[in-house]
């Protein structure tokens, strides 16, 4: 009896053994599809695959995401395949963890693009001329600063050529396809959707986003205030910062010349709905001379600058189609601009917090405000002609705030229509508070300042028209207030009471249409062409803030008007067969209406005075053409040009300045890039970049000689987590001019620099 029950037992028992050998022998294959946005791939077709013999297939939902149940086994791959994506085949191994896979385009053309119409849209089909530089160009460039690598795109300046290694922040205004640079910038700047422009005085602290968290930035040419209103004259530059879904961390960190330590760290990851990052960077230089050695006295000291900048991020994914984030953001810099007295301070922090939801019926809906406080401290002096004595002459101290807010829509009607539309509304107070100086001694109190509030609403259509015609209507409205402005005067040993001027409040509306068509030929050739209507209205500072660069005092102008441009382009883009050669090529036109300039109202040989106004018209029309070549898999060449004719047109003011050049716009500007990427040798780099002449005044008398640098990077991966490298900028130790005052003042020397990457985790 006992033999047969434990017979019967065994009998029972051995289905449920089998049973929990195939449960445990049964495995979760788990991943998600992205773009090189980081963007999901919705619709990808997933194969899983067992020694070429297909097991199983699917495609990725909203999120880009899929899953298989099947046997572990070591010889089974995945293959991933979308339109516009070249087919990436992937061997799986025993790890569980979640599988990340980012598919490349099968051109540039086929690449896609969010800055050119606020929603992911392929290069191919837009109209729009949009450079991309992804992590791997960040990562092979030697210059150490982001505004010296985007000095690789054609057309993209500052103020005087100036840098942000060594140059004032108030120089850092960028200007894109010849606008003009000046101290605020004719191009918005903008990372993960929020401003980088200062809001009181609309120059960029470049050194805000860790080199490190950055995934790609995208640089639009070309008037874009239909999308992006005020500031965004020239364009946009726009920094898309990374977002883990695996845990993940990295630094990288190095040393150069000049005294100059420089490390940046990222690391993120995510939980159960749950994800987070943390993003910083400390840089520091000793800097050099910027006078050159013939014009120098003992005032002149090197310029050098310390900053740090941590960024914080944290977000809750409640479904595939909903979620909630923040974030938070502090920055600090400290500047020497090239004599003992002349400092300047930067504090700052920023805060945001938004949220997205996607319908499929409903659509896609994304919403932030966000807030900031900044606090600018610099000081002014008057320098001896012999340059041995120095005289400070103002103190001041520039306190803002800004509070905004945004929102968009987009929805796709069927295969053919994409409708955006959004608002976003911002207001910002600033003022300076100054002390005047008069031989060394503080004789009174200055203080000027206002408001600005600002609306604006756009909508957008994206038409697709078969196979071959693309069409983008839209336009922008945009209305702005300044108010509450005042200037007040007291002295400070006189019993005089304090003199107060307000100013009148002010407002100007903007309406600001675009449209563009592109013609596809046939799969290599396409045809492009696009108006539009863009605005910079007047910032704060050139409204109520003067100040003095050497011998060289601007004055502020709370009369200023908006800067309104006309444009148009037209173009063709053609790709190979094989996809080894990529051209792009155009004709562009500006007509800017009213522009802000320095006018000089007199000259002394002490003292040149300049007032801030509106010139008549402007016009900048040229050719811009970019090409792209992969003559093998590891060797990339790439190459841009700029010709821009840009003169004063109309200034009935003063005649003398019309037909005149644009001050800070060279007539030609080149630039290449060369890359070769072995992994288990070498990745070698070259940059170059050469500009003519340009003239650093309104009236074409203090001209800046052309020039041209090159980079040099190279690297070495010890293993798949270490890597080594060195940089060097300015390889030829060229010293350009970038500033004349009418004193000379001169580019970075040679600058050398070494150091390692580390990467934990996923990418």
């Amino acid at each position: 009896m006992t033999k047969k029950f434990y017979l019967l037992f065994l009998l029972l028992l051995a289905p449920s053994q089998v049973f929990a050998q195939v449960i445990n022998r049964t495995a979760h294959i788990d991943g998600v599809v992205l773009d090189q946005n980081e963007s999901p791939v919705t619709s990808a077709d997933v194969i899983l695959k067992k020694d070429q013999q297909v097991l199983n297939r699917t495609t990725t939902d909203q999120q880009g995401r899929f899953q298989f149940s099947t046997d572990p086994n070591s010889n089974l791959t995945l293959e991933i395949s979308s339109t516009g994506f070249s087919t990436t085949t992937l061997q799986l191994n025993n790890d569980p963890s979640p599988i990340r896979i980012r598919l490349v385009p099968h051109s540039i053309s086929a690449e896609v693009t969010i800055t050119a119409t606020r929603t992911a849209t392929r290069l191919s089909e837009t109209a729009a001329s949009v450079v991309q530089l992804n992590s791997s160009d960040l990562k092979t460039t030697a210059a150490a600063t982001l505004d010296d690598t985007l000095r690789q795109v054609a057309g993209f300046s500052l103020f005087r050529r100036s840098g942000s290694r060594t140059a004032n922040p108030t120089s850092q205004g960028v200007s894109l396809r010849a606008t003009g640079a000046s101290g605020a910038s004719r191009a918005l700047v903008i990372s993960d959707g929020l401003p980088l422009n200062d809001p009181f005085g609309g120059w960029v602290y470049w050194d805000r986003v860790p080199r490190e968290s950055i995934h790609q930035v995208e640089v639009l040419l070309g008037g874009a205030s239909h999308l992006y209103g005020n500031a965004a004259l020239g364009g946009v530059i726009d920094i898309s910062t990374k977002r883990p879904t695996t845990n993940t961390a990295s630094l990288s960190a190095s040393y150069g010349n000049e005294t100059s330590p420089n490390a940046s760290f990222f690391s993120g990851g995510s939980r159960q709905g749950w994800s987070g990052s943390i993003a910083a960077e400390t840089f520091r230089t000793n800097g050099y001379i910027l006078v050159p050695s013939t014009q120098r006295g003992l005032v002149d000291t090197p310029a050098g600058t310390r900053d740090a900048v941590i960024n914080l991020r944290g977000e809750k994914r409640f479904t595939t189609e909903a979620q909630i984030f923040g974030t938070a953001s502090f920055f600090g810099e400290s500047r020497k601009n090239g004599t003992p007295i002349q400092t300047n301070r930067t504090h700052l922090r920023q805060f945001s917090f938004g949220g997205s939801w996607r319908a499929m019926k409903a659509g896609s809906f994304t919403a932030r405000v966000y807030a900031g406080t900044q606090l600018y401290d610099q000081n002014f002096t008057a320098i001896s002609t012999d340059r041995n004595s120095e005289t400070i002459t103002r103190v001041q101290r520039v306190p803002a705030q800004v509070f905004g807010a945004s929102a968009q829509w987009s929805q796709t009607m069927g295969k053919r229509q994409t409708l955006v539309a959004g608002f976003e509304g911002r207001e910002v107070r600033g003022a300076s508070d100054e002390i005047a100086y008069v031989n060394g001694r503080a004789t009174s109190f200055l203080g000027a300042g206002g408001r600005e509030r600002s609306e604006g609403g756009y909508f957008e259509d994206l038409i697709r028209s078969g196979s071959r015609v693309f069409i983008n209507l839209g336009g922008r409205v945009d209305h702005w207030r300044n108010f509450a402005a005042s200037l007040a005067s007291r002295p400070i040993t006189a019993a005089n009471p304090t003199a107060v001027t307000r100013f009148p409040d002010r407002s100007e509306n903007a309406f600001s249409p675009h449209g563009s068509i592109v013609y596809r030929i046939d799969d290599h050739v396409s045809l492009m062409a696009s108006m539009t209507r863009a605005f910079r209205a007047p910032t704060l500072n050139e409204l109520y803030r003067s100040f003095r660069v050497g011998n060289v005092s601007t004055l502020a102008n709370e009369n200023l008007k908006a800067e309104r441009l006309t444009g148009g382009e037209a173009g063709v883009r053609v790709n190979s067969t094989n996809d080894k050669l990529n051209f792009r090529g155009n004709f562009f036109w500006n007509d800017i209406t009213r522009p802000v300039a320095n006018v000089t109202l007199s000259t002394t040989t002490l003292l040149i005075t300049r007032q801030r106004q509106n010139l008549g018209r402007t016009r900048s029309r040229g050719i811009e053409l970019q090409a792209d070549t992969n003559p093998t898999r590891k060797l990339n060449v790439s190459a841009s040009y700029l010709f821009a004719d840009a003169t004063v047109v109309e200034f009935p003011v003063n005649r003398a300045l019309e037909g005149l050049l644009l001050p800070q716009v060279p007539r030609h500007q080149f630039t290449f890039q060369a890359r070769y990427t072995d992994p288990s040798i070498v990745t070698f780099g070259l940059q170059g970049r050469a500009s003519s002449s340009q003239f650093d005044d309104d009236q074409n008398q203090f001209r800046l000689r052309p020039y041209f640098t090159l980079d040099a990077f190279v690297s070495r991966s010890l293993n798949h987590r270490l890597e080594v490298f060195g940089a060097l900028e300015n390889v030829f130790n060229q010293r350009y001019e970038v500033g004349q005052t009418p004193l000379i003042t001169l580019g970075p020397p040679i600058l050398v620099r070494a150091g390692f990457r580390i990467q934990l985790g996923g990418k």
